[in-house]
């Protein structure tokens, strides 16, 4: 890997955390039992979705618990983008029983809907009540184990839950290191039947947190090396998985390309594609990582006057060439603009039913987000309104 913009004014005082123990590799999935047996685990909650159900992915992990004599109940009500009611009523469910352990299965609704439960489990009340930044209390004794059946989110390590208030058709984000789950088995096996469009959908969210990461204010040499190397590893196979669902290479690149793009995240932070991706998604009901796609190039055309050098290195890993830095810099838009093409993502907000009315208070609502803050460029209201209408 080159040194174009890599490490270029990062400061070298910096903290990282990473509170998850991490299985990686095809087949870890089945090690459930046996970890779960080593925290004496006996009465397990299972947090999953239909869709996951009737794809059969529960099966092996029900076998493996039941190998290991472990009892366990299924909560299959997680929608996408999950709402505050979904987890209030998980929690119900949880506490009715004698449960022990949480196990997620699914993608990031799953695993954030796993999380909101665990948090009322430990502290009560309902999940509202820890929107925002290190509000709960008391730190989670249940376990909680993530098993990611997409490639996108990486939400099975980091210390974030978004859920969706369809009442005031906003985002809430709790933050907090108790969020993290207690171990995460990611076994690419399980994403290997994943629909082309929800390949997309999700990878492209993992090259965006990658890309976002790398942006962001509190970029760090660690953060920073494991955001380029997500998008290096998600630049090299996401159009093969979404291609050739079944090519066991691209699927195992993705999955830990999306590992690491959490890893990188849950220290740095993100920027201004989630933040207004955030309020796209509350406003106007899109699925979260189609909002992503549509918004990441300009966001990448709008931090690169910002940060040119980190737009090179950006572009370079996305196959781009050119003679200096600042050539490079300027074909960073194109070259994630042509990626989200490529997958077969929609490249204007008219094409997903968004109406253009809603633009204004999407890009209001977009200040609500703390993502906000650590986006490398400043943008006032009306640079994120023309930033929308430039997509519809």
């Amino acid at each position: 890997m080159s040194k174009v913009g890599m490490f270029k004014g990062i400061d070298f005082e910096f903290s990282f955390h990473l509170p998850t123990l991490i299985e990686f590799g095809f087949g870890k999935a089945a090690l459930l039992g046996e970890k779960l047996e080593q925290l004496g685990v006996k009465n397990v909650f299972f947090v999953s979705d239909k869709g996951v159900e009737a794809a059969g992915l529960l099966q092996n992990l029900e076998k493996s618990l039941q190998t290991s004599n472990i009892q366990y109940e299924t909560y299959l009500e997680v929608e996408p983008d999950p709402g505050l009611e979904t987890i209030n009523k998980g929690a119900e469910a949880f506490t009715s029983l004698s449960f022990d352990c949480i196990v997620a299965v699914g993608g990031g609704s799953a695993i954030d809907t796993a999380k909101g439960i665990r948090v009322i489990a430990s502290n009560g009340g309902s999940i509202e009540d820890y929107a925002g930044v290190n509000k709960i209390g008391i730190a989670p004794t249940i376990p909680l184990v993530a098993i990611p059946t997409t490639s996108g989110t990486g939400s099975e390590v980091t210390i974030f839950g978004v859920y969706s208030d369809w009442v005031k058709n906003v985002k809430v984000t709790v933050t907090s290191q108790y969020m993290a789950p207690t171990i995460a088995l990611v076994d690419p096996q399980l994403t290997m039947n994943l629909p082309k469009t929800m390949t997309a959908a999700s990878g492209i969210d993992a090259l965006a947190h990658g890309i976002e990461s790398y942006f962001s204010l509190r970029s760090s040499p660690s953060s920073a090396a494991l955001a380029l190397e997500a998008i290096d590893i998600v630049g090299s196979h996401l159009r093969q998985s979404v291609s050739n669902g079944e090519d066991e290479q691209a699927r195992n690149g993705m999955s830990h390309g999306s590992l690491l793009a959490g890893m990188a995240f849950n220290n740095s932070f993100l920027g201004l594609t989630h933040a207004i991706g955030s309020a796209l998604s509350g406003h106007c009901h899109i699925p979260h990582g189609v909002a992503i796609g549509l918004l990441l190039p300009k966001v990448v055309e709008f931090n690169s006057f910002a940060r040119p050098d980190k737009a090179a290195k950006i572009a370079e890993l996305l196959g781009e060439k050119a003679d200096n830095e600042d050539q490079l810099a300027k074909l960073a838009t194109h070259a994630v603009a042509n990626f989200v093409k490529e997958i077969g993502l929609p490249t204007r907000l008219r094409d997903v039913n968004v109406l253009e009315a809603k633009l204004t208070d999407v890009a209001r609502d977009s200040f609500k987000s703390g993502m906000m803050k650590f986006n490398p460029r400043q943008p006032n209201e009306s640079e994120v309104l023309e930033l929308l209408k430039s997509i519809y």
